[in-house]
């Protein structure tokens, strides 16, 4: 099999119909959506974009992150610090400056987490997450366990994210972007060596690769990519916390990732929609005699993920590809009985 069939981005045209088909409906959804609605589908696309950064790591390159939503977190804290108290920030010079901070501190950070392996890398990545959690949550100049409001979303021009259906349209143009930067970045040369390494790091420094240094770009630009979500997230919500740089953050990114298929840029995207979709359903469930089930969510969405591991190891996009293969394989056969049937 050449290396372009056997790559993991490589999705079947029917797949590709149906992203497309999504994605125009995306883009439809504020002529007929609720305030409510728009929010959700926001908050969704923020995290998709938070997702796929986590995938050039996770699913390209092979490093399992602990701690990727410390850059996740800096970049809504950056865009609270930025923000004037009376006034809102513009958005053409403070998006940039979140993401080059988050890339910054990924690029540090990096530089000593990209020199361990393994359960050693894991463990390192959350410390350095929990150090910056508690610098945040003990801080309380850097705003505490409060966390800190953002008073006026930021604009430029014509685009004023106070504006929910131009947030909407900020989110989507942004998660449509990162996917097509990711996708094309795969199948460069800096791409096809991320996956060289996640294959056999060894056998790519016996061939001249510095692997260091890839690893270390890849886990710079994942930085500024969470960079991006972390700032659309502050927008979002107008409120920034140490939470976001938590423990449990990174956890949800990593099964967003699993859930979707992972190496996968749109499963990725797709495992974030997934994930945030099923969670809102299961905390909403209803009680069942003296049982709040909503209240027990934890356990529902554990299950979920369980079944999902089990019953489809290539994420849920896998699952949707499989099925339209075999819908396409059912109609062929078919068409091909009734043609016999008419001779």
């Amino acid at each position: 099999m050449s290396a372009p069939k056997s790559h993991l981005e490589s999705l079947p045209r029917s797949v590709q119909f149906l992203l497309a088909t999504a994605v125009v409906g995306l883009a439809l959804f504020p002529l007929m959506g609720s305030d409510y609605a728009l929010q959700s589908l926001s908050r969704m696309m923020i995290l998709a974009i938070f997702a796929m950064s986590l995938d050039l790591l996770q699913g390209v390159t092979g490093l399992v992150s602990l701690g990727h939503a410390a850059y996740f977190g800096l970049a809504g804290y950056a865009l609270a610090f930025l923000s004037p108290a009376n006034d809102p920030a513009a958005l053409w010079w403070t998006l940039p400056a979140a993401m080059l901070f988050s890339g910054a501190a990924a690029l540090v950070i990096g530089f000593f987490v990209v020199r361990t392996h393994g359960i050693y890398f894991i463990m390192v990545t959350m410390a350095f997450a929990q150090m910056l959690f508690y610098l945040f949550f003990d801080n309380r100049v850097l705003g505490g366990s409060d966390g800190i409001y953002v008073n006026f979303r930021p604009a430029s021009g014509p685009v004023d994210l106070e504006n929910k259906v131009t947030l909407f349209y900020v989110c989507l143009v942004s998660m449509l972007l990162v996917y097509a930067f990711l996708r094309r970045l795969l199948w460069s040369s800096f791409g096809r060596a991320l996956v060289g390494i996640r294959i056999n790091e060894h056998r790519m420094k016996a061939v001249g690769y510095s692997t260091f240094g890839y690893k270390l770009s890849a886990f710079t630009l994942a930085g500024a990519l969470a960079g991006l979500a972390g700032y659309l997230w502050g927008a979002l919500n107008g409120f920034v916390n140490p939470e976001l740089m938590g423990f449990h953050m990174s956890a949800h990114a990593i099964m967003m990732v699993i859930l979707g298929g992972m190496g996968n840029f749109a499963g990725a995207a797709i495992g974030a929609f997934v994930f945030e979709g099923v969670l809102h359903w299961v905390k909403d469930l209803p009680q069942v005699g003296s049982v709040r089930l909503g209240d027990h969510w934890q356990l529902w969405m554990g299950l979920f993920i369980v079944a999902v591991v089990i019953l489809a190891p290539r994420g849920v996009l896998g699952l949707i590809g499989s099925a339209l293969q075999r819908l396409g394989a059912k109609r062929a056969d078919a068409q091909g009985m009734g043609q016999g049937e008419g001779a």
